[in-house]
């Protein structure tokens, strides 16, 4: 059971290893312009491997969970799928469902824990296979393993080394679970936190915060919902940056100059140094090609006002 581009890893390395007798992914939902529709990552590669698919819009009901009933699977793995399983999903295979979960639980329960562990700037992430029961990421564990976050790592870099490591666990630990070789370890209450379900609005840059935390959110927000502020009545979406150290005194947060490497914003402590940006409706480009288009870039405050700061005349 799964759905975006971190679940195909996993299913790769099930149609490799073990006998695959249904997949059950997201209905197809429309995409582009046309708003064609257009179905999962997942349903590709179940339909390319001939394997039996189910699209429900909803598990909710009992009778939804027939078409599992009929494929008697041994265990159901789970990665990514996007719907809260019933207690008639969760206990309907002998070894239960078992998730691919993107963290080291139980930091991180919840949607979407690779943005948050690099937004509170964790040194570290993994994967944990975890049986699910009917809390949130709360089941017991059979293995986990981590990875060291790079300094430089966005959510798009982090998402897919997860994908991988996770299909790896699986290649190596799955026979252990389904035999009963390995056997679950309840998680502790101690250290968990919550990844909270990222949303559009939730790119939006906050010109007052340090740099440092700004950096990590240009990251964590990096390939969606992508960081943005506003200039000139606009949306400016801003790809890549990275922190600077000094905030020259008295430019407000959001203000933009011209620093040594090129554009910069004054934040609430630093300044942020625009590699990458991309103003709504334009391709992204180098932030130094964009200011040599747009010269009056340069002293905007952006998020706010649209005039030139006053410091810089």
């Amino acid at each position: 059971m799964g759905t975006p581009e971190f679940a195909v890893p996993c299913l790769q390395a099930l149609i490799e290893t073990q006998t695959v007798v249904g997949v059950v992914t997201q209905p197809d939902k429309p995409a582009g312009r046309g708003h064609q529709l257009r179905p999962s990552p997942v349903k590709a590669v179940a339909e390319a491997a001939g394997i039996p698919l189910y699209q429900p819009a909803s598990l909710r009901r009992e009778e939804a969970a027939e078409p599992l009933r009929r494929w008697r699977p041994d265990l159901i793995v789970v990665a990514a799928f996007g719907q809260i399983l019933r207690p008639h999903v969760l206990y309907l295979p002998p070894r239960g469902c078992l998730n691919v979960h993107a963290s080291l639980l139980p930091r991180w329960r919840g949607a979407s824990p690779i943005q948050h562990a690099l937004l509170a700037g964790d040194a570290a992430t993994g994967v944990t296979l975890m049986r699910m029961d009917e809390g949130l990421d709360t089941g017991d564990m059979y293995t986990q393993e981590s990875l060291t976050i790079d300094p430089r790592e966005t959510a798009a870099t982090l998402h897919d080394r997860l994908a991988v490591l996770g299909a790896e666990m699986l290649r190596r630990r799955l026979d252990a679970i389904l035999d009963g070789r390995l056997t679950p370890i309840p998680q502790t209450e101690a250290g968990s936190t919550y990844a909270p379900m990222i949303h559009k609005e939730d790119g939006e840059i906050d010109w007052q915060q340090d740099v440092a935390t700004l950096d990590r959110h240009v990251r964590a927000m990096t390939p969606w919902p992508g960081a943005f502020t506003t200039w000139a009545g606009d949306t400016l979406k801003v790809v890549a940056a990275r922190a600077l150290a000094a905030r020259p005194l008295g430019r407000r947060p959001g203000t933009v100059m011209w620093a040594a490497d090129g554009p910069a914003v004054m934040t609430g402590e630093g300044t942020l140094l625009l590699e990458t940006v991309q103003l709504a409706g334009k391709r992204a480009m180098a932030a130094g090609d964009f200011v040599r288009g747009r010269p009056d870039f340069i002293g905007a405050i952006l998020g706010d006002a649209t005039t030139p700061d006053a410091t810089t005349g």
